[in-house]
Order: structure tokens, then C-alpha cells, then sequence
């Protein structure tokens, strides 16, 4: 075998080297996605992972707050447990930082117990700089950065001891100037630690804790730890336990699904890959089908000719794999340096991730791009061992086969049906996409089937046209091989209708959703130190709000008809899942006319709080709509309520939240206010009257934040909602446009496909196309014949590529989706586009077998039958 392939097999290289290194680059570039994407998505988890690990450190059970912070008498009482060898308090929140240029940046302020920290928290320990006072970190005005906080700021990388640094911090409304007296070495985002009394002191938060890190005996039971605490008298009931990992396992948790799907997305290429060394590969053993038949006369078994073939994709394979895991390399590297590990899903906001190769990966996906050549030469593969030696060295090429497998074609269809209907596993829609795999394979298989059931009625319509009567009749009695050329280009034609569908429907989807939860004309939000993100952390508008005052002043301004208000804040119902956002929000009328709710909104009972869920809500914690909620009543029964009235929450609806994938609840304003008693709001909603100048209304705006909030114009945000709109439209065409390179790239190798085939085909019909020319056939006749062909056959792949596309479509939408992320979407086919695509591919299957046709067609074929006369 070895020896045939460093002679045989080697001068088919040498002899055709491109069209060989175009099936080693769609390898290539198959396992080059797949492994980038793996390696940018492994390197932003594990860089975020070590991040909180720098900032919680590593104690045996962390102490939370469902909500905000809680009192710090729980410290007290944890501190005095015997089983509690060390307690380390903490408060931390989001503030903002002013940096070089008057400009705000986000920043996570740490307030710690320096005594605790060194061994919970090492990262977090403050290095007093070189000369500064040895116990300035228990000093109240001091900060100590990290690396990411003196970036951000603009401040040298090392501090100089001849001038004194100082920085601006601010949460809530007041800016707070604090001298840096050192570092930190803990990663990750912007942090500034300080003792956590001056934290306390400084922003208003005396007496309150956001966390406590501890430390257990040896040998403490942890579970039986937890229940005693919390079945003790006086523990406060919006305070859980968490373990140290947590963290990092809810965004790992969360994105998964975003991560698997980006892979299944780039495996694309791969898998059209294998069809471009299929069609490689037929065209090779149709040059050389006289070549293997010699050989099989000389001793060379059909099942060796099988072998050697399959090694022949091996080559390629490992070839293009290679080549795809040093691109891969060099494209996740790059993909780290310019745009960070968040690849657009909101999932490592902040993050800058060096990279991790793995060569666990190197071989996973290494094996795949092999496995994906081996599959795309086992059917040429295969013809070379069904060869009959004699008639094919004779050039009359292989007789017309007949297929039988619809009944294997309705059986994988059938199995898709079923993995379709079956849940997710571990949140990712495992039997969604082998459904999605079932019913491609099956559909493929099925085109004989669909080419004799079409083309038997058309063809009597052609009896009496000689021409397209030759073209239909050669598809139809060689079915078999019409399906096979065609395959590509149904594969292709249908993953690209499947996403075109997708998008378009997510993409109408959440235009309709903007148009319900945008009504107004204007958007004001008070400045914070970040955005609500899908890491499920805290949101920015927990700590940047407005008062009663402002929100009053504002509906008084020229130009502005009425108000509405928004205030969020996260929760944590769950240790071991993101934070939830709980949306106070005015519902004026009725809920439907606010929020894009999923069915009809039932009617609250008496006594009740109607509360309104997203979808996620649903999957990840059962709030299912006519139930009473009881994690929210739990949660919020621990913040300071003027009554101490318990309620209960009736969940009275169901809306989509296409922002939110970790869950969200809104409830009205006016019964959150009357609950917590918190009037403060962090979104204000402007309508403004018909005759008003929004340019006008901005400016008051920003003229009354200044007076009232004693601060910049800059202190507020002001958005359109038309502006609103065009940038999340423009985000979700930039987040989907690889989609469209993909269909790009498998229609083209499809289409290449298309003419590999009519190549390898019209080279072994050259003595029927010599025949045609000696009964009086011109050149451009048989061309055109051949051209009838490509047409007959890519139409028929274009019909069942684009009913294919369909039922993916509709997997894709209605469980890929819903699986994954947890919200659904109304499909929309878009029938101008999908048809003009069909139509596109017809022409240019037809063009495509035209071309391959002249060369083989050219004016000596009539001397390929020179040996019959």
C-alpha cells in the first residue's frame, strides 16, 4: 500500500495539486473555526475563572445576600462559631472611576479586613507602595489598584514615589477623591480595595456587608454547618451560603450553550469540507477508473483499491488538520489580542485572556477534520472497489445502479422527529442537533427517490425535444449518480436556507420586541459603573439612580408630555445560577400594552402581587404563569419593608426579554415602592409632545441633572429610541454575520461539488459524447446537453435543498433555540430571498456544469471511439 501511494497516488498529486490543496484548505479551514472558537472560549473561561478566584480567594463557604448587602451583625455571630476558624468580612460594589479626560470608567470598589486577607484572599492584599505609610491600608482616603484599574485610568504602570496619585471614585451621587497608596496583584477587571471601615464610612454603607469569606475547622461537616445556621433563631432570611466555586461555575454554566452552538456554527465548514474532498476524490478515481481497473487486472483486490483511496482522504485529512490546528492557533491568538474572549456574547465582559492551547482539543478536533475526510472519501472509496475491470477498460464506464433506500430515508427522518422531542441534556440540545444531522442524512438519501418521483411526470412533457429529453432521461435513469453530484449542493443549500430562516426570524423577533419595550421617545439612565451583562453579575443600575425630585422635575420640563419609570435590581433566588434582574417598571393600563407578553396575561386574585416572568424564568426556576412565586417573596422579604405584611406573588404572565438570558421579573412600580418603600428609579421613559425638539429636551435634561445632582451633564445618559434601536439592530447584524460568510462557503463548495462531478462524469461518457457528434451532435449541442444536465440536476437539488432547509429551520427555531437560551421566536420565512437563492444556485449549478463539460467536450472526442470502428 505504501508503495502505491508514493507512486500512484503521488503522480495524481503532482499532476493536479490545486484541486488537491482545495480539498486540504476546506479541512484546513473547517478545523481551524472549530478549534479557534475552542480555544478563545476556553482561554476568556479559564482567565475569568482564575479572576474570581484572585478576587473571592479560596475559603471553604462564602456567606451573600440574596439582594444588595446585608447587616453586618451576621459577621459577629459568625465570627463567635466554634467551627469558624477565620471570618474575612467584605463590601463591595460598582462605582465609577474618573479617568483622564473628565472620562468615567467602571470600577469595582473592594472594601477588605486587611488582617483576614493574607490567608483567604492573598490577591486582594494591599502592597503599600515604596516610601508610603506602612499602615495606609487601614487609613481612611486610600485606594490600592490593580493592573486593570491603573490601565483604565491612565496611570503609569508602575507608580513613581516623587508625586502622589490620586483618583476619583463615586457611587450614588457624590465623587470621593482617594489618594493610590499601592497595589494589588489580583487579575481580572478594574478594582480598588481599601479598608473596609473607610469603604463603610465613605459610601454610605455603615453597618453593611456584602459578603463573608470563611474558614471551617477541620473536619467541619459542611452541609450539617449550613442547616444549623440557618435553622437557627434570628438568621436572617435573605442571607445563603455559597461555595467558592460558584461563581465561576454560574458563568460557565450560562455559556455554555452560547459556546456549543459557536462551535456547532464553525463545524460547518467542516462538515462541508468533506464534501469538497468527495467531490475531489470522485473526480480523481473517475480520471484514473481505467488506471485502478489495469490495477485490478494485475492483482490488486477490490477491497485493496477501497484502502488505498480511504488513504488517500487520509492524507488530506491529516494534512488540512495540521494546517487547520497551527491557523486555528494563530487565529485564536489574534482573535484574544484584538477583540478580548468575548466573541459577542456578553458572557467575559472585561476580561483579557492570554492563550491556553490544549492539546486535548488539538487531538479532538484534529481527529475530526481526519474523521470528516475519511467520510468524504468513502463513497468514491467505495466506487473504485465496485469497478468492473473489464467494461471500464474498455471506457464505457459503469452501469446505471438503482436505489432502494427511501425506507432508510423515512427512518432517519422519523428518528429526527423523535430526538426533536427530546429534552436538552445539561442545557445543551444534544438531540436537537443529531435531529438536525438525521434529517440532512436522511433528505440526502432520499433524492433518488425524489428525482424519480419528479422527473418521471416531467419527462413525457420533453418526449418530443430532443435535447432536453437527453438531459432529463440521463437523470433520470441515472438517479443514483445525479444524487450523489447533487449531494453537496443540497447540504449546503440546506444549512444556508436553515440559517436564513433562523436569523431572519430572530432578527423580526426582536425588532417586535423593541417596538414594545421601546414606546417612548426618549431614554434617560443615571451613569453607573457598568452594564447588566449575560454573566449574570450585578447589574449597573443597582447603584446609580435617580430621586423622586428628578423624576418629577423632568415631567415639568418644556417639551415633555409624560413619564415613565424603570428600576432594576439583581437577585440571586439561586446560588448556583446567575442573578436575575427584578424590573420595577410603570404598567399603566394593561401589562400586554408594556411588555411582549408569550399567550394572555391572567387576571391577578385579590390580595395577590402580579408579577410578570421572562422566559427564562419558566425553564430555570418553574414560575409557571396562574402559581404563586415563593423564591421572590423569600428574597424579598429580607430588605427593609414598611409593613410587615408577608405577600404573595402571582405569577400572571409570561414575556419575551431577549436582553436577559438568565432570567428576569417584573412587577409594577407602584407595588414595589409600596413593598420596599424605595422610590429612588434608575431609567426615566420620555414622551415628548408633538411639537417638542428632542436636541431641546436633551438639553434640559442634562442642564437639570447638573443642578439637581450637583454634578456634570455628563452624569446622565440620554438615548433615542431610535438610537436605542439602530445599535442593537447593528449589534445583532454584526453578532450574525458570520453566518453569512458560512452559507457563502458551503454554497460555493457545493458548487464545486457540482462541477467535480459533471467533470468526472463527462469524462468517462467521452465515447458516448463521440457517439453523439458521429449521429451529428455539434460541439455546442452537447454542451448544451450537458449544461441541461447540470440544470435538471441542481433544480432538483434546489428543491429538496430548500424543503430541507425548511424542516431544519424549523428545529433550528423552535428547539435549538429554546434549549439553549431559554426564549422562543416567531418564524418568518423569508420567501423573496430564500427563492432568489434557489434560483441563483440553478444558475450557477447549470453554468458551473457547462464549464466543466468544454474541456472534456472539445472537438477530438470523436476519436474516443476510434477503437470500435
Amino acid at each position: 500500500m505504501r508503495a502505491l501511494l508514493t507512486t500512484f497516488s503521488w503522480q495524481e498529486l503532482r499532476h493536479h495539486p490545486w484541486r488537491n490543496a482545495a480539498a486540504v484548505l476546506a479541512v484546513m479551514l473547517g478545523v481551524a473555526l472549530a478549534f479557534s472558537v475552542q480555544l478563545i472560549n476556553a482561554s476568556a473561561l479559564d482567565e475569568f475563572s482564575s479572576a474570581v478566584r484572585s478576587v473571592n480567594g479560596q475559603p471553604d463557604l462564602e456567606v451573600r445576600a440574596v439582594q444588595g448587602s446585608f447587616d453586618e451583625a451576621v459577621f459577629a455571630r459568625l465570627a463567635r462559631h466554634p467551627q469558624v476558624t477565620l471570618a474575612s468580612p467584605v463590601l463591595e460594589f460598582q462605582g465609577l472611576a474618573l479617568a483622564s479626560g473628565e472620562r468615567q470608567v467602571p470600577m469595582r470598589v473592594i472594601g477588605v479586613d486587611a488582617l483576614a486577607l493574607p490567608t483567604i484572599a492573598p490577591a486582594l492584599m494591599p502592597q503599600p507602595a515604596a516610601g508610603a505609610d506602612r499602615f495606609a491600608l487601614f487609613a481612611p482616603g486610600h485606594v490600592f489598584l490593580n493592573a486593570s484599574a491603573r490601565s483604565v485610568l491612565g496611570l503609569p504602570t508602575e507608580a513613581s514615589g516623587s508625586t502622589t496619585e490620586t483618583v476619583q471614585l463615586r457611587s450614588g451621587a457624590t465623587w470621593h477623591r482617594l489618594d493610590v497608596a499601592g497595589h494589588v496583584t489580583a487579575s481580572g477587571t478594574a478594582l480598588a480595595v481599601m479598608d473596609i471601615a473607610a469603604a463603610q464610612d465613605l459610601f454610605d454603607q455603615v453597618g453593611r456587608l456584602s459578603r463573608i469569606d470563611l474558614r471551617l475547622a477541620p473536619g467541619t461537616d459542611r452541609p450539617a454547618f449550613i442547616d444549623a445556621l440557618q435553622k437557627s433563631p434570628g438568621w436572617p432570611a435573605g442571607v445563603q451560603f455559597a461555595e467558592p466555586g460558584d461563581a465561576a461555575e454560574r458563568v460557565s454554566n450560562l455559556s455554555r450553550a452560547y459556546r456549543v452552538n459557536l462551535t456547532v456554527l464553525a463545524l460547518v465548514a467542516l462538515f462541508t469540507g468533506a464534501f469538497l474532498v468527495f467531490s475531489v476524490l470522485a473526480l480523481s478515481v473517475a480520471k484514473r477508473a481505467q488506471q485502478f481497473a489495469l490495477l485490478g487486472v494485475l492483482g490488486l483486490t477490490p477491497r485493496e483499491r477501497l484502502r488505498l483511496v480511504l488513504a488517500e482522504s487520509l492524507v488530506l485529512g491529516v494534512i488540512g488538520s495540521a494546517a487547520g490546528l497551527a491557523l486555528g492557533t494563530a487565529l485564536a491568538s489574534f482573535a484574544l489580542r484584538v477583540l478580548g474572549g468575548d466573541l459577542g456574547g456578553g458572557y467575559f465582559e472585561g476580561v483579557a485572556p492570554k492563550l491556553h492551547w490544549s492539546s486535548g482539543a488539538a487531538l479532538l478536533y484534529g481527529g475530526l477534520g481526519v474523521a470528516a475526510a475519511l467520510v468524504g472519501g468513502w463513497w468514491p472509496a467505495r466506487a473504485a472497489q465496485a469497478l468492473p475491470e473489464a467494461q471500464t477498460l474498455k471506457g464505457l464506464g459503469a452501469a446505471p445502479t438503482q436505489s432502494r433506500s427511501h425506507w432508510l430515508a423515512l427512518g432517519l427522518v422519523a428518528a429526527s422527529a423523535a430526538l426533536a422531542n427530546i429534552p436538552a441534556i445539561g442545557g445543551i440540545p444534544v438531540a436537537a442537533y443529531l435531529s438536525v444531522a438525521c434529517l440532512l442524512v436522511g433528505g440526502i438519501t432520499a433524492l433518488p427517490w425524489l428525482i424519480a418521483l419528479l422527473y418521471d411526470r416531467i419527462a413525457p412533457a420533453f418526449a418530443e425535444r430532443v435535447l432536453p429529453m437527453l438531459a432529463i432521461e440521463r437523470a433520470r435513469r441515472m438517479r443514483g449518480t445525479a444524487a450523489v453530484a447533487v449531494s453537496g449542493v443540497v447540504a449546503s443549500l440546506s444549512l444556508a436556507v436553515a440559517l436564513t430562516v433562523m436569523v431572519a426570524s430572530f432578527r423580526d423577533s426582536v425588532t417586535h420586541w423593541l417596538d414594545v419595550v421601546l414606546p417612548a421617545d426618549l431614554y434617560v439612565r443615571a451613569t453607573s459603573g457598568g452594564r447588566g451583562s449575560n454573566s449574570g453579575g450585578t447589574s449597573s443600575t443597582d447603584t446609580a439612580t435617580f430621586p423622586p425630585a428628578f423624576v418629577q422635575a423632568l415631567a415639568q420640563l418644556p417639551g415633555v408630555a409624560r413619564t415613565g419609570t424603570l428600576r432594576t435590581q439583581s437577585l440571586q433566588l439561586d446560588a448556583s445560577q446567575p442573578a436575575v434582574a427584578l424590573i420595577a417598571r410603570s404598567l399603566e393600563g394593561s401589562a400586554s400594552q408594556s411588555l411582549p407578553l408569550v399567550g394572555a396575561a391572567l387576571p391577578v386574585p385579590p390580595g395577590q402581587i402580579g408579577i410578570y416572568v421572562s422566559e427564562p424564568m419558566v425553564e430555570l426556576y418553574g414560575a409557571k404563569p396562574g402559581t404563586a412565586f415563593a423564591p421572590l417573596a423569600a428574597a424579598l422579604s429580607a430588605t427593609e419593608l414598611p409593613t410587615t405584611a408577608a405577600h404573595t406573588y402571582f405569577v400572571a404572565g409570561v414575556w419575551r426579554d431577549y436582553a436577559r438570558q438568565f432570567g428576569a421579573i417584573t412587577m409594577d412600580a407602584r407595588d414595589y415602592e409600596r413593598i420596599t418603600g424605595q422610590h429612588e428609579v434608575s431609567d426615566i421613559a420620555l414622551w415628548l409632545a408633538p411639537d417638542a425638539s428632542e436636541g431641546a429636551v436633551q438639553a434640559g435634561v442634562r442642564a437639570l441633572a447638573a443642578r439637581q445632582g450637583g454634578g456634570s451633564p455628563e452624569s446622565v445618559e440620554i438615548a433615542s429610541v431610535g438610537q436605542i434601536r439602530t445599535t442593537s439592530l447593528r449589534i445583532f447584524d454584526r453578532s450574525f454575520a458570520v453566518t453569512y460568510w458560512l452559507q457563502a462557503v458551503a454554497i460555493a463548495i457545493g458548487l464545486f461539488g457540482i462541477a467535480a462531478s459533471f467533470s468526472a462524469q463527462v469524462l468517462a461518457r467521452r465515447k458516448e459524447f463521440g457517439l453523439l457528434a458521429h449521429l451529428g451532435f455539434t460541439r455546442r449541442q452537447v454542451l448544451a446537453v450537458v449544461a441541461g444536465e447540470g440544470a435538471a440536476w441542481t433544480a432538483i437539488g434546489a428543491v429538496a435543498g430548500l424543503g430541507l432547509g425548511l424542516a431544519v429551520s424549523v428545529v433550528l427555531v423552535k428547539v435549538v433555540n429554546p434549549q439553549s437560551f431559554h426564549w422562543t421566536m416567531d418564524l418568518l420565512v423569508p420567501w423573496v430571498r430564500l427563492i432568489a437563492l434557489c434560483g441563483a444556485v440553478v444558475v450557477a449549478g447549470t453554468v458551473t456544469a457547462w464549464l466543466a463539460g468544454r474541456a472534456a467536450a472539445g472537438k477530438d472526442v470523436v476519436l474516443a471511439v476510434k477503437e470500435d470502428w
